[in-house]
């Protein structure tokens, strides 16, 4: 059973029901605009990094591995911080963070050494804000409102995705002016956290040390998180390079900010069904749906591109926000850290994604064969959940077990 503390005095409560309180409908704000500045900027990252350090794509792409490896990893570590300071504090923090980030992408211009640091503080600040920000959403509601809230939080960064990219577009050729806008930005959001309701203090006693921060894992939505993150960053990281040539570029990101509205829009739509169905259903329409898409996108027209894109959406609409209501319900772990480690599984399925999915994309287009790599996933998608469900299982299994026989050990300690 998932532990749950009382409410604490002054916490955010989610006020009559279907409403949200002021300090919910602030932070969905706040978590919008974290979005915007942050992706206005991520995009370009890589023609950033190569220009202003004066090194080929292998160490652009080194140094963006290890900036999101580091954000993904640390994210349980990050959130157990959160737990002890208070959330609202670390939203502040990590608020802060990232206006040092883009003030160090500035001043970047300089000294080229401060943009790889602008990085790492941007990564940073993400791993602290992102389950801090989901656990002041829905810390104190109860279940039949998660669903909503953790949808409309993740709508609310959605958002954000598709209106980053479309800013950063508009100062592509004035990065100073982007870079000194989102240190602004970033500034103002610091104080608008400021003015959030206190949750509490932190560090209670109910809040475990560092090297637990693992412990308690709900496995089986963690293994099929990373599943679902492998199977949906091959489509977010290759599709660039799959439509060069076959689609026009604005075409390209139409689809793609298409893709992330449908996000926005269908999560809040599907919170009520997906929280409501058993995880195994979910995780069928879900996957079948992203088989459908990345079938669809083997044809590598642009219909085929945009219904691929379309069927992605709702697949990954609906398998983001149930494996995190899955994890909620299940794990023995508070709020806070339960999406730390989402995070890192998160984090697990980009690496796989990258490392797995990058040498099968090299492989066909060696081959010549580029629309069986997404015929190839699309296969993936039907083959690998039930295999996920089964380790999840297993795993949770065997964790339990090993409770138990910590606890017989205790119990005949003391008898």
């Amino acid at each position: 059973m998932n532990r749950r503390a009382a409410p604490a005095e002054g916490a955010p409560g989610p006020g009559p029901r279907g409403a949200l309180s002021g300090a919910q409908r602030a932070l969905l704000v706040g978590g919008f605009l974290v979005n915007t500045g942050t992706f206005a900027v991520y995009p370009y990252l890589a023609v950033l990094l190569r220009e202003r350090l004066g090194v080929g794509m292998a160490t652009v792409g080194v140094v963006l591995g290890l900036a999101t490896l580091t954000q993904f990893a640390s994210a349980p570590f990050t959130a157990a911080f959160a737990e002890r300071v208070g959330l609202r504090r670390a939203l502040v923090l990590a608020t802060c963070l990232y206006a040092l980030g883009a003030a160090s992408y500035l001043a970047g211009v300089r000294v080229a050494a401060l943009t790889v640091l602008a990085l790492f503080l941007s990564c940073g600040a993400g791993a602290l804000y992102s389950p801090a920000y989901r656990s002041y959403l829905v810390r104190t509601a109860g279940p039949e409102e998660r669903p909503r809230l953790v949808s409309y939080g993740n709508a609310a960064g959605n958002l954000g995705i598709a209106a980053g990219p479309v800013v950063g577009a508009l100062f592509l050729n004035a990065p100073n002016t982007l870079f000194t806008a989102t240190t602004v930005l970033y500034a103002v959001l610091a104080g608008g956290h400021l003015l959030l309701r206190n949750e509490g203090q932190g560090g209670g006693a109910d809040v475990e040390p560092f090297r637990r921060v693992l412990h308690g894992l709900a496995w089986v939505p963690f293994v099929v998180t990373v599943v679902t993150h492998y199977l949906y960053m091959q489509f977010y990281q290759y599709l660039s390079v799959f439509v060069t040539g076959r689609l026009p570029t604005a075409g390209y990101g139409v689809i793609m900010m298409g893709y992330s509205l449908g996000l926005a829009v269908l999560q809040p739509l599907l919170a009520r069904w997906v929280g409501a169905v058993r995880h195994g259903v979910a995780m069928a329409v879900g996957f079948g749906c992203m088989a459908a898409g990345l079938a669809a996108i083997a044809t590598g027209r642009p219909a085929g591109v945009a219904a691929g894109a379309a069927a992605m959406s709702v697949g990954t609409a609906v398998l983001f926000l149930k494996n995190d209501l899955e994890a909620i319900a299940l794990s023995a772990r508070s709020v806070t850290v339960t999406f730390g480690q989402q995070r890192l599984a998160v984090g697990l399925g980009a690496l796989l994604s990258g490392v797995v999915g990058g040498a099968a994309y090299g492989f066909f287009e060696r081959a010549g064969a580029l629309p069986a790599f997404w015929l190839a996933g699309a296969a993936q998608c039907l083959v690998l959940p039930p295999l996920a469900l089964l380790l999840g299982r297993r795993l949770a299994a065997r964790a339990a077990a090993a409770r138990a026989g910590d606890a017989g050990r205790q119990s005949a300690g003391f008898s």
